[in-house]
């Protein structure tokens, strides 16, 4: 199979590889990935990813070693990144100057709060 007639098939599927750059997986019929898995693996090593159609529908995908660990490797989540700075931010206001200052604001008066409010825009200027 020659470079050539794996990019008529076209990509197929799009991916951020380990440097965090878009591409677009080359594709190749099974059968042609059956008769030259060499050539597939070739492509595989230069561009991340093959994607393997059977009947013009994306079947599977063969990635490189580097492009899977990069996929699979641990790290953090969103989501936990997220709920550290909630708890962080939680106990920020939990010590006894936020509490007073928290009671301070909701026994204030109406004119009390917009001074404190145009004295904070003031200050952000």
């Amino acid at each position: 199979m020659s470079r050539a007639a794996a990019r008529r098939q076209g990509p197929i599927a799009a991916f951020r590889n380990r440097r965090g750059e878009r591409v677009e997986a080359a594709s190749v019929t099974a059968t042609d990935a059956k008769k030259q898995f060499g050539r597939v693996l070739e492509l595989v090593l230069r561009g991340g990813a093959v994607v393997i159609t059977k009947h013009d529908a994306p079947k599977a995908i063969v990635l490189s070693m580097e492009e899977f660990h990069a996929l699979t490797r641990p790290g953090a989540s969103p989501l936990d990144s997220l709920t550290g700075e909630f708890d962080a931010m939680l106990a920020r206001m939990q010590t006894p100057r936020a509490k007073g200052a928290l009671r301070a604001a909701f026994a204030a008066s109406g004119k009390e709060l917009g001074k404190a409010a145009v004295a904070a825009a003031r200050k952000r200027g």
